[in-house]
This record gives C-alpha cells, structure tokens and sequence, in this order.
C-alpha cells in the first residue's frame, strides 16, 4: 500500500514523539499508523514498550547538535558542501560538523537518523527502576495493588505515612510504569488484573453508549433540586443507580452520599419498581434524618416507584436528564470502584448481602484524592456523630 513504511522498519525519534503525542490524545492505533505512515503492528509493538505509560524525554542540552541539525548535515553532505559551508547553515563551527561526520561512519556512510539514535543513547543516563533499588517499598505497593488500591491512592498514602522519608515516595505514574513496563510478563498481568481497569496497559477512556428510556410518572426533574444540593455544603443528599449483571438479568442497587462520598451496595432478587424502592428504603431507614433529605436517579423504570420510596423514608427523589450520567457524578465515580468488585459480565446474584457490605466497607475505607486523602468511613462516622 502506497505511503505504509515496509514491515520490518522501526519508528524514528521523530516519528516515535508523534506517535507518543496522538496516543494520549486519544487516537486509536489506526488513526496512529494513518498519521505515521506504518502499519498498526508497528505501532502496537512501540506502545507495547512504555504500557501505554507516557515515556519521559528529557531536555537536550541547547549547545548539542538537534535532529533537525544533523538533517541539514546530511543534505549539505549529499550536495557535496565543505564542512565549512555545512557549519554556515547549521550556525555552528566548521570542527564540530567535522567531528559529527567522522563519529558517524564519515561522509560515504552519514545518516541523521542513525546519529540522532548514538546521539540520544549516549546522553540517556540509565539506572536501576525503583522497584528494584527499593524491594521494601515495591512489596508494600504489590500488596496494596493486591487489596485494590488505585496507584494515585497508594502514593498519596505512602506520602502521609512516611512524611519525612523520600525513600517511601513514589509517584502514581511511577507506579503504572512498574506495573505495566514489569519485565516479568506473569507478574504484570497479576498486577495489571487488580487495577480498575483490568487492562494490560493504559488506555484513553472510551466513550459510553446512552440507551433509550420511556418518562417516568410523576417525576420530578433534577433541574428543580435545590441549590443547595449542588456545592455539597450540606450533607444528606444521595446519588444511586442499579449496576447491572449478566445479560442485565441481575442487579446490585448503588447509593452514595455527596458530601462524605460514603457509599452502600444492595442485594436485590429482581429489578421490579416495587422491590427496588422496598430494598432502599430498608437500607436508609436507619439513617439520622438530617442524612435523608434528597435522592439523585438516572432515568431508570427501576424506580418508577419513587412515590412510595418517598412515603416511606421522607426523601425527595430527583430525576437526572436523559443520557447524562455526569449529573450524578459521585454515583458513576462509586459503580466504576465498585466494578473491581462486581465485573461486568458476572452473575451479580451469587453475592450476598454480607458480600456487598464487606466490598462498601473495603471502598469506603479507602483514602479519596477529593477528601483529601480521608477515607469516607471517617467523614460519614464525624457527621453521623454531630447528627446524633
């Protein structure tokens, strides 16, 4: 195909960056290889290297040759020019063109893109990875990956904890990079399986597909919640939805609070209206009644039966737009933690109420970047105090 680089050739430096850049503006590996002109395979194999992790590249000594100045050698090489001439062009000394040339093979055998790689191998100062100059720190993340800590919580943790010892930080893209650039194959799909994602390496998050509802009766849209509801000043204020199982013939039911980001999973044996409201109202029932004022729903016939959920536990309930899940927010931030619990494709109905409390107890324990590093247990336990 006219324009495709033949199999077997490697990106250059220049065409690494542009590949580099595209992908973490979310190209796909496609769009990527149309932009590069090289096959998908190739650009797979190179974003294989860095795991989708952004691979740093360090500043270049302004007094060194560039790439572009080692293109403008090679031209003036082919057109027969003196070294001195060559130098004019570039802006740089007749000797110093000499030595570039003769370091690279001489004037029969000069190609820019094999000096800038010497160039940049010579000036890239390798060391060991953290991971293996500090085994202590690797086996505390290992664990803490294990009990499914996201890298951003683990590093913010090790940094309160160790406040005075840099040996104990560790930065979250740090982290990704040992996870997803680990040199033993076996232990990196163990890691990468424990984060949220479950992907083998990082990707730009893909857009969700809206599916279609009916109106529900009697609804009362979110454009009528009170103000006060949106700058979280004032606790008490909830967010739910059903996560779905399998072929959506099982449902977990999802609440979480605004202010505290203090969440609750409900078993549920079917998605009827009328069993879905029964089973949270049984679960809010034993909050203080200044924590029941208000509740944030998709556009889900789960609850069409809001009116008798309201009778029962004094709680408005409001409904968000169509397709527009960023009006509840927290509640998708809460189901996309709780999807490293309850996977999408599993039969949600094997998990016991017990089940579902141990998995909230295990996230809202977790410190949260918005809480300031706080756990939600602890914000929910303080206001439930000052309530009673």
């Amino acid at each position: 195909m006219e324009g495709v680089v033949p199999r077997g050739r490697g990106l250059s430096w220049r065409e690494q960056r542009i590949v580099v850049r595209a992908v973490y503006e979310g190209a796909s590996v496609g769009e990527v290889a149309a932009l590069v002109g090289v096959t998908s395979r190739t650009v797979e194999r190179y974003t294989a290297i860095f795991g989708g992790v952004k691979p740093r590249v360090g500043a270049q000594n302004p007094r060194c040759l560039k790439a572009e100045d080692r293109e403008e050698i090679f031209r003036g090489v082919i057109e027969g020019l003196s070294d001195a001439e060559i130098a004019r062009r570039v802006g740089r000394h007749r000797s110093t063109v000499g030595r570039e040339i003769s370091a690279n093979g001489g004037r029969g055998s000069y190609r820019p893109y094999a000096a800038q790689r010497r160039y940049e191998q010579r000036a890239r100062r390798d060391r060991p990875p953290w991971w293996e100059t500090r085994p202590e720190l690797w086996e505390l993340v290992q664990q803490k990956l294990g009990e499914l800590w996201s890298p951003q919580q683990i590093a913010a943790w090790l940094r309160q904890t160790h406040p005075d010892d840099p040996q104990w930080w560790v930065s979250h893209e740090s982290i990704y990079q040992a996870v997803f650039v680990q040199a033993k194959p076996t232990l990196r799909k163990e890691l990468a399986a424990c984060l949220r994602s479950g992907r083998a390496k990082r990707r730009p998050r893909a857009r969700r597909q809206a599916d279609n509802r009916g109106r529900i009766a009697g609804m009362v849209n979110i454009s009528e919640r009170p103000p006060q509801v949106q700058d979280r000043a004032i606790p008490g204020h909830w967010e739910g939805d059903l996560i779905m199982g399998k072929a959506n013939r099982s449902a977990v039911a999802s609440l979480v609070e605004r202010s505290t980001r203090f969440g609750m999973l409900i078993a549920l044996e079917n998605q009827t209206a009328g069993h879905v409201a029964d089973r949270i109202a049984e679960h809010v029932q034993s909050l203080p009644e200044q924590l029941k004022l208000s509740l944030t729903w998709d556009q889900g016939k789960e609850l069409s039966d809001h009116a008798r959920f309201s009778i029962a536990t004094g709680i408005d309930v409001y409904f968000c737009d169509p397709h527009s899940p960023w009006q509840r927010g927290t509640n998708e931030n809460w189901n996309g933690l709780v999807r490293q619990y309850l996977p999408k494709g599993t039969d949600l109905s094997t998990h016991s109420q017990p089940d579902l409390d141990k998995i909230a107890l295990s996230l809202n324990t977790r410190p949260r970047k918005t809480l300031d590093w706080q756990a939600p247990a602890l914000r929910f336990n303080q206001l439930v105090a000052t309530t009673a």
